[in-house]
């Protein structure tokens, strides 16, 4: 019985040994950029290298020496001052998938082929460059396209129209980068050469392989295309991370889905936090919304320990996508957020707006405007230092578009009428200003009201009232929006046509200005 014991021990130590490794390596400054560690060439100290729960740092001479099990990925955390080398899609190479057996080939969609032994030395190169502290990136919601038709629409109407600048530095999809049929993450990868930028991506709840029996397994064909799915870097004072938040199967049962983390995630983002200077700004990003609901549908436990984990920034942004509309959200106390100030949630409006749906332009394009008004587009995130500032592009529109007003075109002389002036302010919320004058008058604020936006109503209207079938789809039926206001219009003004002017002051301090006319006839 002894004797068998310590067979069993023994089995266990080697089975030990074999599924979890000593990986090491170096950080360097590959000068010639060869993508090899040559002799001359320098490492690079206190670089951040984790293992997906792990994260320890590189020596003097950019040496580290981290545990590695079968299936982890090891990754490097780019330092502000360094970019990472990029592939032919202008896909940041931060990461070695240890996988020595391959993702599971039974699954639909293809994994990572079978990658071995563990190298002796698994070494990141960065080149160094002058990085700036003001800079500007691309954040784009849900691309999520189901067909080929959607990825020609997306193409189109969003990467074509996207204007960089020479301080643009990066860009992030906040997942749905397909929508289920994940053969299409390549054609997405080659459709987004064209912008030329570095480009790092969340995995959505449509990326994910539902043949996985496990969470850990539901990343396989994301994690072949873009690397791994929780990860982090620094660009001049701000530090990146980006995470997984999607449990399949749903923990509770079922083959659904819930917003939340592995404890894995969780020690690596306590871990990465650890090192992190408190002044510098944090900024999250993830695919599911942290927003409470009746659907239930995020783990709160989770929610609170994210939250516990940031409270002691001082300055934090959640970015999200997912829900196909767009949304401000601020956690406090009542919450369960715990820092000095609000902490800010940008939930973002997609690329993919209404599904592609809608009526067709001249170009065969749909209009693709999203259930609360906001009409299809993407964000700019501007970052000076430690500090930040949202905006949003309505694609194929001048910069300055930035609300949709909604007015009668025509209303009685001194006559009475339950219509009123109203305002979508595309990235407003509760906390904003909104005024309105008529014709250069005072200017009176607007009232903020959550409902649906009369604009979209009549989208729908279009569609159902039509006695001819119309080409493309039905969009989505309309809910509440969180950023409309209301004013009343003036009747007594002389015969003929007036202006509406509005503007609006957001939460950063900018003002934004819109306008529309409408008539007042004799009756």
């Amino acid at each position: 019985m002894k004797k068998n014991l310590l067979t069993l021990i023994a089995l266990f130590v080697v089975f030990a040994a074999f599924s979890q490794q000593m990986a090491t390596g170096y950080v360097y400054d590959d000068a010639n950029r060869n993508g090899r560690k040559d002799r001359r060439e320098a490492g690079i100290a206190n670089v951040g290298i984790s293992n997906g729960s792990d994260v320890v740092q590189t020596d003097a001479k950019g040496y580290y020496s981290i545990p590695v099990s079968d299936g982890n990925t090891i990754f490097v955390i780019k330092p502000s001052g360094y970019k990472t080398p990029v592939d032919e899609d202008f896909i940041p190479q931060f990461y070695y998938h240890h996988k020595p057996e391959g993702s599971p080939l039974s699954f639909t969609y293809g994994g990572v082929p079978p990658t071995g032994r563990l190298p002796k030395s698994v070494d990141f190169p960065l080149y160094k460059y002058d990085e700036p502290d003001t800079f500007t990136t691309i954040i784009f919601g849900d691309p999520q396209p189901y067909t080929m038709d959607d990825i020609d629409y997306f193409t189109q109407k969003i990467v074509h129209d996207v204007k960089k600048t020479d301080n643009t530095l990066f860009g992030i999809s906040l997942g749905d980068i397909v929508g289920d049929n994940l053969s299409l993450h390549p054609v997405y990868k080659e459709r987004m050469r064209h912008l030329q930028l570095p480009w790092y991506n969340v995995m959505g709840n449509h990326d994910m392989n539902y043949d996985a029996e496990s969470d850990i397994l539901s990343d396989e064909t994301f994690e072949m295309n873009f690397g791994s799915a929780n990860y982090a870097f620094n660009y001049g004072n701000a530090h990146f991370i980006i995470l997984d938040n999607i449990l399949y199967p749903n923990p509770r049962g079922g083959r659904g889905y819930w917003g939340g983390y592995r404890d894995d995630q969780l020690q690596f983002l306590e871990n990465n936090l650890k090192l992190v200077p408190k002044d510098k700004l944090v900024v999250l990003s993830q695919h599911i919304q942290m927003k409470d609901n009746s659907g239930g549908s995020y783990r709160l436990e989770d929610r609170q320990k994210v939250f516990d984990l940031l409270k002691d920034f001082e300055n934090v942004l959640i970015m999200s996508a997912h829900t196909h509309y767009q949304d401000q959200i601020e956690y406090t106390e009542v919450h369960g957020w715990k820092g000095d100030k609000p902490l800010h949630e940008y939930n973002v409006g997609t690329t993919s707006g209404d599904w592609y749906s809608g009526k067709l332009d001249e170009r065969g394009l749909p209009d693709a405007t999203m259930r609360d008004g906001t009409p299809q587009g993407y964000a700019f995130l501007n970052i000076n230092g430690n500090k930040y500032d949202v905006d949003y592009q309505v694609a194929g529109r001048e910069p300055e578009y930035k609300m949709n007003i909604f007015a009668p075109k025509v209303v009685p002389h001194n006559g009475r009428t339950s219509s009123q002036i109203v305002v979508n302010f595309f990235m407003g919320s509760p906390n904003d200003v909104v005024e309105y004058r008529i014709d250069n008058g005072e200017w009176r604020k607007m009232s903020y009201t959550q409902s649906v936006d009369p604009s979209y109503l009549s989208k729908l209207f279009e569609w159902d009232f039509t006695e001819e079938l119309l080409p493309g789809r039905r969009p989505s039926n309309a809910v509440n929006s969180t950023h409309l206001w209301s004013g009343g219009l003036q009747l007594n003004l002389e015969p003929g046509e007036h202006t509406i002017e509005v503007r609006a002051t957001d939460r950063f301090g900018k003002t934004h200005f819109g306008q529309k006319n409408y008539k007042i006839l004799a009756q």
